[in-house]
């Protein structure tokens, strides 16, 4: 075969300069670019895991910005925090001044005037805002948390940031947490508003040592026996009623052991803690920690001629008996707890302390409210509409484990100040059973039965009374309240209908501290309602009937220390404490249900305690969101450091590639130009 010029110049240059220039350019392309690919079919692998860590890096971006708005929430927050913590240990340290029994009313009114200062200050740090976006209310941050009257609007969600992969971290604290939470390891404490002094010797106070005689007196100076009442409702949630006759030479000590005994108290095992205080009222404390149901009224009656008058089964026929010693008559009757709540018609009105759960609901302008939290049974939440009332009721009442033949009285009068009398009959709807027709409200001593009526798409019929619920209660209220009774022999759509008229009228609704509240929605202007709601067990007064199945309004004990937290309200009584100038609740004198500045100073502390376990879960979420955004920046750095070394040119590389690749193409110039001139010396 004849090698050609041709052949030549195809073997070395045509070849090798394609090679050279696409490497030069390439190189050089790299380094314009600082990249060592332009398009993934330059290098699969390359654009592969460019693409990988670009989106690593995008990711750690959007959580390092997560975490850092987090962070900043988080450390306002704790910054806020230490503000309320300073402002409550001033508080606490006012309130233990007031404490001291040498003030006098100007110091006390001095003390009061700085304590609603801090108060109006703790609103104001509550409503703290970053960037006009509220830090305690939810994730309802447009909202103000406080409102004037301290109670809360926000919610109880919690916001979070996204601190890794399928990792969140929580970084608020909502108002419902830090203002109405609740400690679970608290014990709730109550305590009775009446002051009791020795009426035998008045220098001395009462003690559990000292007898029945000196608390109940002695008019003829003879042997009497004491007769006792209890109403309440255990830790458990379970109703007491309970009398007791007592020789007046026993101790107190001996009444005291009786009470306990009646909340569940065994030689072996101790439910409550029943004691008597400097001022000779009952305290009552849970043992176990974390209920809000434990409550207490008690009501003591001596007859001095030694009769039966103090000895009855319906303790309204207590009513005709005195409560100011030496009583002109011989029944003499002890009050214990006092609320300043009026009677329901028909209840004892002489004898405020005989009312126990059948008052009527405090009236506010517009407003009705009753006073009894309804808290469910399994655990220590409170109702909510859909709650049944089976849930919260005591089931050991009555027919044991059902609501069945259960019987309310609902009573007052209507927005239009028109008398009404109903009693709500909780029923089975048994099919089997032609007398079991389900729950319904009837007139008093009237026969036409209004059914309540479920909500059972597949057919409507009135609602079992395990299964009736909160709201449905609430209707049969709203409808009576507001006068807007559906026809007789109603059907469901007609019952819906007075349903709907009603909401018109006025509202029935759950409270957020679960109790029931009624508002006239027809009242214009500043006038008040002209309704009254009475709702109680028919069996409430009768002791010789099982306990109330359920309590809504209450003459009760008043609450000291409490699993459930409600900041502004027990604030509010802190202060009051200080301006009615009571070191121990008194129900003779101002605010009848103040309990006192050396009680609230119990309550300070436990308000306190429970701000410092708040602001040390702050601590420790802004610790994590701390840690994770190092944590991050570190990964980020990290991952556009692995990036570069995937898709960045070496520039020193690339120079020295690009140096040897142009050595390269000018030898094989050269080269090429010598091959071309010897190739010519050989054709001449």
């Amino acid at each position: 075969m004849r090698v050609t010029q041709s052949m030549y110049y195809d073997s070395i240059y045509g070849t090798n300069n394609q090679k050279l220039t696409t490497e030069l350019f390439d190189v050089n392309k790299q380094i314009a670019s600082g990249l060592k690919i332009q398009y993934a079919s330059d290098d699969v692998r390359t654009f592969t895991e460019t693409m990988r860590l670009d989106n690593e890096v995008t990711i750690l971006g959007q959580i390092k910005k997560s975490t850092e708005n987090g962070s900043k929430v988080a450390d306002q927050t704790d910054t806020v925090l230490n503000e309320f913590n300073s402002n409550m240990e001033r508080m606490r340290t006012l309130m233990v001044q007031a404490a001291n029994g040498t003030n006098d009313d100007i110091s006390l009114d001095a003390i009061a005037n700085e304590l609603r200062g801090i108060e109006k200050n703790l609103k104001g740090i509550a409503n703290t805002s970053i960037n006009g976006k509220y830090i305690f209310s939810g994730s309802a941050v447009d909202i103000k948390p406080i409102a004037e009257d301290g109670t809360y609007q926000g919610n109880d969600a919690s916001l979070n940031a996204l601190i890794g992969s399928n990792n969140k971290q929580d970084y608020n604290i909502s108002g419902a947490e830090l203002f109405l939470g609740e400690e679970v390891n608290r014990n709730r404490d109550i305590s009775s508003n009446v002051v009791h002094s020795n009426l035998l010797n008045p220098t001395e106070p009462l003690t559990s040592s000292s007898s029945l005689r000196e608390l109940m007196g002695d008019k003829n100076d003879t042997s009497n026996t004491d007769y006792f009442y209890l109403r309440g409702t255990k830790s458990d949630g379970t109703a007491i009623k309970a009398k007791q006759a007592f020789d007046d030479s026993n101790d107190i000590s001996l009444l005291l052991q009786w009470i306990g005994d009646q909340y569940g108290n065994t030689g072996d095992n101790k439910i409550v803690d029943v004691t008597i205080n400097d001022v000779g009222e009952i305290e009552v404390r849970d043992k176990l920690k974390g209920s809000s149901k434990l409550d207490f009224h008690l009501v003591g009656a001596v007859d001095y001629s030694g009769g039966t008058a103090a000895d009855q089964d319906n303790i309204d026929d207590l009513d005709s008996g005195e409560t100011t010693y030496p009583p002109a008559g011989d029944l003499y009757v002890q009050e214990f707890n006092k609320s300043g709540l009026d009677p329901v018609d028909g209840a004892a009105t002489n004898i405020e302390g005989l009312i126990y759960d059948r008052a009527k609901f405090e009236k506010n302008g517009t407003f009705l409210s009753a006073n009894a939290p309804q808290i469910l049974k399994d655990g220590n939440a409170f109702a909510q509409p859909s709650t049944k009332i089976s849930e919260v009721a005591d089931l050991s009442q009555g027919t044991d484990g059902t609501l069945d033949g259960t019987t309310f009285v609902l009573a007052g009068t209507d927005i239009y100040n028109n008398a009404y009398d109903y009693t709500v009959v909780l029923d089975k709807n048994d099919p089997n059973d032609s007398n079991k027709n389900g729950s319904y409200f009837t007139p008093d001593g009237g026969t036409t039965k209004y059914y309540i009526y479920d909500m059972d798409p597949e057919g409507r019929k009135a609602v079992d009374a395990d299964e009736m619920t909160y709201q449905q209660l609430m209707d049969v209220v709203n409808m009576v309240t507001t006068n807007s009774i559906p026809p007789a022999n109603n059907d469901a759509d007609q019952y819906d209908a007075a349903i709907k008229l009603s909401e018109g009228k006025g509202s029935t609704y759950l409270s957020y501290d679960g109790k029931i509240q009624f508002h006239d929605l027809k009242v214009s202007g500043t006038n008040g309602t002209n309704a009254e709601i009475s709702l109680y067990d028919q069996n409430s007064n009768i002791f010789s009937e099982d306990p109330s199945v359920m309590t809504f309004n209450t003459n009760n004990s008043l609450t000291i220390s409490d699993p459930k937290t409600d900041f502004f309200k027990e604030l509010d009584e802190i202060i009051t404490s200080v301006e009615d100038h009571k070191l121990f609740p008194d129900a003779s004198s101002g605010s009848v249900r103040n309990v006192g500045i050396e009680n609230s100073i119990a309550k300070m502390d436990d308000l306190m305690d429970h701000v410092n376990k708040i602001h040390a879960k702050v601590g420790a979420q802004s610790n994590t969101l701390t840690t994770a955004l190092e944590q991050t920046q570190i990964l980020e750095v990290s991952t556009m450091s692995l990036r570069s070394s995937v898709i960045d040119t070496d520039m020193a590389e690339a120079s020295l590639r690009l140096s040897q690749l142009d050595t390269n193409y000018q030898a094989m110039l050269s080269t090429v130009g010598k091959i071309s001139k010897l190739s010519l010396v050989n054709y001449l």
